[in-house]
């Protein structure tokens, strides 16, 4: 076992980073994207828990960079799995909106919440108690894990050491962020030492990191299309991620086949989403968020192209199967 009960593990887009937190009962916070499942287990393995000796995986919420591994932990080894209850709700009754994958067009295979979680919550491992803090924001679900023995938080998509989770207005709400600065100011008070976020390195300085996605987000509050711009680059970039790279004809296609660029094209930024292609083409290519490579357009942030071999079915929460019996905890 590590020094420290509580283990980091920072990954390479198309997944999410993992904490895993040591003990007689195991716990995973969060699986990884689909594609990386076998990576997942190797990581576990590797430090010195075998993935069928987890007892939870505890999702901070259900975007699919962070649940893509559920399928196969749950499915080969039974491993239970937990969420807020309003996400896990969503989830077990197959809503179409769940994981937010019909609008994002992001796969996510399926599997089912064993256990509902509320703020307050605490979950012990033998070795490390966490205590669940509902954070909506990111997603009106999403809960960080405060472990107070060691002033540590697992943040998920709250905050990142130099940036922020995107906002998205049109599942979560036009409150959303207005919810997003309640659950910054609500960890703002927490004696903190450390915080290890969905996305980046370890963060040394959680207070300065709140601080600056603070006021990131004030400034954000009179400006929706600065808002609107950081979302469509964040989704997009990530769908090149998971496609590895579109060809250029392809991408107007493809844009305009995805339910999150019409809503924002023509809510936010007042244009017929055809005459939206070019603007984000431009924006992604100015910022550095894609480039031009041999005809095709490619996402600029590291990441592991998922395996051609990986053919993921029953990808849209409508598709997957509804429990017959789900196991509680």
């Amino acid at each position: 076992m590590p020094a420290s009960p509580i283990q980091f593990f920072q990954r390479t887009f198309p997944s999410a980073n993992m904490v895993l937190l040591h003990g007689k009962q195991p716990i995973l916070v969060d699986t990884g994207f689909g594609s990386d499942t076998a990576t997942t287990k190797q990581l576990l393995t590797s430090a010195g828990v075998a993935p069928e000796s987890l007892s939870l995986i505890v999702n901070t919420h259900y975007h699919s960079d962070h649940v893509g591994g559920n399928y196969e932990l749950q499915t080969r080894y039974g491993t239970p799995i937990a969420a807020h209850r309003w996400e896990g709700e969503a989830v077990n009754a197959r809503n179409p909106e769940a994981c937010c994958a019909e609008w994002l067009d992001q796969p996510v295979e399926p599997y089912t919440v064993n256990r509902m979680l509320s703020d307050g919550d605490e979950m012990d491992t033998g070795n490390v108690l966490v205590q669940v803090l509902h954070t909506p924001g990111h997603t009106l679900g999403h809960i960080a894990l405060y472990a107070p023995d060691f002033q540590t938080l697992l943040c998920g998509d709250l905050f990142y050491g130099d940036d922020i989770g995107w906002i998205n207005m049109f599942r979560e709400g036009a409150a959303a962020m207005q919810l997003s600065i309640e659950s910054l100011d609500r960890m703002r008070t927490l004696p903190l030492k450390r915080a290890y976020s969905g996305h980046g390195s370890a963060i040394e300085d959680p207070i300065r990191a709140i601080d600056n996605a603070r006021r990131r987000l004030e400034k954000w509050l009179s400006a929706p299309e600065k808002v609107a711009w950081h979302a469509c680059k964040r989704i997009f970039a990530y769908s090149l991620i998971i496609l590895d790279g579109i060809a250029e004809e392809d991408v107007p296609d493809y844009l305009l086949s995805c339910g999150w660029f019409h809503d924002f094209s023509r809510h936010v930024f007042k244009t017929e989403a055809r005459d939206f292609v070019e603007p984000l083409i431009e924006e992604m290519l100015r910022s550095k968020a894609a480039v031009r490579q041999n005809g095709r357009l490619i996402a600029s942030a590291p990441y592991n192209p998922p395996d051609a071999r990986w053919a993921p079915l029953l990808v849209r929460p409508k598709q997957w199967p509804v429990p017959s019996g789900i196991p509680s905890l």
